[in-house]
């Protein structure tokens, strides 16, 4: 039997602005591996390629709006498939043909990427058990198999679009935390963010009580109220990541090679 990754820890981030297509890569992979300057050249180098075909296909002048990321920080599903493709990492939409093993038998697989409006999170195996890693709760939740189909099937209906992650994992993360370039990223123990989830569960019950607004009641208004907090942005990052967009520098990651290659590859092959 294969030892426990990462010690047994579970990686997760929390909330950072609208960065929770970064929050939702790292914690596929299980460590601090991207920030959201890696996605924002990412979405440069895309978006310079869709440019140069649309140039090339019409003659006609192209805007330079970026289809990828948005000055607040959130990015496309391209861009996220783009950066897994560095950990040989696939995205299958999981109404796909070649996904309907999942739909039937979805505690087989190893992670689910669910994404609605402005929202992104995964749903990961990790040790041989399920967690949520929505970036919006305060630690990983534990999913048992058998509520993980029903909650895939909830999230469906309240409008969700559902992507399954297949691929070779990585077994261990290589950046220590101390070289984790957010300050968002925390490892938890099981045991720990179980008790972080019913400590936050309760202070809920004892607010809806007291007639609160109960923080979650559905899949889709927990991130329609979230959202009006995450209005709130700070300039420092919107132009932080507009530089980053205007640098087009390549991608920093754990694989800077492979990724730089393979938009050289795309390049050359849209040229």
């Amino acid at each position: 039997m294969e030892g426990v990754s990462n010690g047994g820890m579970l990686y997760h981030e929390v909330q950072e602005s609208k960065l929770c297509a970064v929050h939702c890569v790292n914690t596929v992979l299980q460590g601090p591996f991207f920030s959201e300057f890696d996605l924002a050249a990412v979405a440069s180098d895309l978006d310079r390629t869709e440019r140069q075909m649309m140039v090339q296909g019409s003659g006609d002048f192209v805007p330079e709006e970026s289809h990828n990321v948005s000055l607040d920080g959130d990015f496309s599903i391209q861009v996220l498939q783009k950066v897994l493709e560095v950990w040989d990492l696939q995205i299958i939409p999981l109404d796909s043909p070649v996904a309907e093993p999942a739909q039937i038998d979805p505690e087989l697989e190893n992670a689910f990427i669910c994404h609605l409006q402005n929202h992104w999170f995964c749903i990961r195996k990790v040790n041989g058990e399920w967690y949520n890693f929505d970036s919006l709760k305060p630690a990983p939740e534990h999913l048992s198999k058998f509520y993980l189909s029903a909650y895939l099937d909830s999230l469906k209906g309240f409008g969700w679009s559902i992507f399954l992650v297949r691929g070779k994992f990585p077994k261990e993360c290589p950046i220590s935390s101390s070289e984790a370039s957010s300050g968002y990223g925390q490892w938890l123990l099981p045991e720990d963010a179980e008790r972080i989830t019913k400590s936050c569960n309760a202070a809920q019950r004892t607010g809806s009580r007291s007639g609160q607004t109960q923080w979650q009641s559905a899949p889709y208004r927990q991130y329609e109220e979230q959202g009006m907090l995450l209005d709130e942005e700070d300039e420092d990052l919107k132009a932080a990541i507009a530089a980053s967009l205007m640098d087009a520098a390549p991608a920093v990651s754990t694989k800077p090679d492979t990724l730089e290659n393979e938009n050289k590859d795309n390049t050359a092959a849209n040229a």
